[in-house]
């Protein structure tokens, strides 16, 4: 049987999202996707917008159109949750935000009748959780992750005063400037499949700049901060793992994530000596005189690293004492938490867990090491000159270093050596 051709603009519309250091492997299940949420012209459209905010201006000179034209399709499009509509010094911008964390769970994060969710979820399941390519790339490429995890606050010993406020999730939420609560992506989706636990939906988080736009246009509810507290205590008391963007200002999600359903918790099960969530700053500590080897610890750890092992003497009435694989555990707390016998308590690892300062050192960082820096810098491909520069430092940055070199003074730019030097990232986010 002869494959079904693909229209043109999601061909173009991948394109696009692989300019972007999180970007999406191409795939018949992707286009599918992508077909469910946009139409064939609008994905052509959206692939000629930039990485960084455009006003309506600019997407009307990128689309070559009317202005007036560009907004209806521009507000569409954010009305959808496949752009994100912003204020920025006063004027409108519009962003296409990376397909996770972004307009996957958008669109999952509500229940809505326009889209076909059942099937959307289908896909979903079978890209991220079968193909395994797109959960690959996103979470182990690189040294620097999408997200982090937050310790659990009330596992953190008396004296924690070395815990910093953006490692706390409390103290993001209490310094949010807007915040919004939806449907768990990952719950929602795992539901439409008969497959989700029983941990609560409404209960994931969305923050500051994200969450401004997604209430605005009905996606999420908003809510005060001590609804959202409220929310992280429930999330708590449920055994659930918090995990945020990976930034110390401006987090624009925490999600309260169950071993079962969530694609990072998946993830860190499925990848986990390549590390990929960021972990949080504690490790926990056996102290082997008080552990039972009662096994809870074993059983409630989100990514099996706990084990219980025959110590000698005598082992506990499970068989065993509890013992921490470092380079697993998250430092998410639970195990401390709930230990009976106080025989866990939470140490600050021995290396610091130094997390991006904002959006935009994190997107350079991941740019950097993905070798898509090129993308960023020459950003209008409607100029033959970016994309010729593009390709060029792409070429470039892939070089050894000694060749990146030769290569900097062949071209003879300043610019150029600072950057090859990791210095002058400009900030293309906020």
């Amino acid at each position: 049987m002869p494959r079904q051709k693909v229209p043109a603009g999601y061909p173009e519309l991948v394109n696009r999202l692989n300019r972007f250091p999180q970007g999406a492997p191409p795939s018949e299940l992707l286009t599918g996707i992508l077909s469910l949420l946009v139409t064939e012209k609008e994905a052509a459209l959206v692939a000629r917008l930039p990485l960084r905010p455009c006003t309506v201006r600019r997407a009307a000179a990128a689309w070559r159109m009317e202005e007036a034209g560009a907004r209806a399709i521009l507000d569409s499009l954010a009305e959808r949750a496949i752009l994100l509509d912003l204020e920025r010094d006063g004027q409108r911008v519009y962003l296409l935000p990376p397909p996770m964390a972004g307009f996957f769970e958008f669109s999952l994060m509500r229940v809505r009748g326009d889209i076909d969710q059942q099937k959307l979820s289908e896909l979903f399941f079978h890209y991220l959780n079968v193909e395994e390519g797109f959960i690959r790339d996103l979470f182990t490429r690189g040294e620097t992750r999408i997200g982090r995890v937050f310790v659990n606050e009330q596992a953190l010993p008396g004296n924690a005063s070395r815990v910093l406020d953006y490692e706390r999730a409390g103290e993001v939420i209490r310094t949010a400037r807007h915040i919004g609560v939806g449907l768990c992506y990952c719950r929602h989706k795992m539901g439409r499949l008969g497959r989700a636990c029983e941990a609560p939906r409404q209960i994931c988080l969305t923050l500051n700049g994200a969450a401004e736009p997604l209430i605005r246009h009905g996606h999420v509810r908003r809510i005060d901060a001590a609804e959202a507290l409220d929310l992280l205590q429930e999330a708590r008391d449920r055994n659930l793992v918090q995990f945020g963007d990976n930034v110390r200002q401006g987090v624009n999600f925490i999600c309260n994530c169950c071993r079962c359903c969530c694609e990072a918790l998946l993830a860190a099960r499925r990848f986990a000596f390549l590390h990929p969530v960021e972990t949080a700053g504690w490790i926990p500590r056996i102290e082997g005189d008080r552990c039972r080897g009662c096994g809870t610890c074993v059983a409630i750890c989100p990514v099996v690293a706990v084990t219980l092992v025959a110590p000698s003497p005598a082992p506990g009435p499970a068989g065993g004492r509890a013992v921490v694989d470092e380079q697993l555990c998250l430092g998410c707390g639970l195990c401390a938490r709930n230990c009976h016998f106080g025989a866990i308590r939470l140490a600050l690892r021995p290396r610091r867990v130094v997390t991006p300062v904002n959006t935009a050192h994190r997107v350079v960082l991941m740019a950097i090491e993905r070798g898509r820096l090129q993308n960023l810098i020459f950003d209008n491909r409607a100029f033959l000159s970016h994309r010729v520069m593009a390709a060029i430092l792409g070429v470039i940055l892939g070089l050894p270093p000694l060749k990146q070199l030769l290569a900097s003074r062949q071209m003879k730019s300043r610019y150029l050596d600072r950057l090859l030097a990791g210095m002058d990232f400009p900030s293309f986010a906020r």
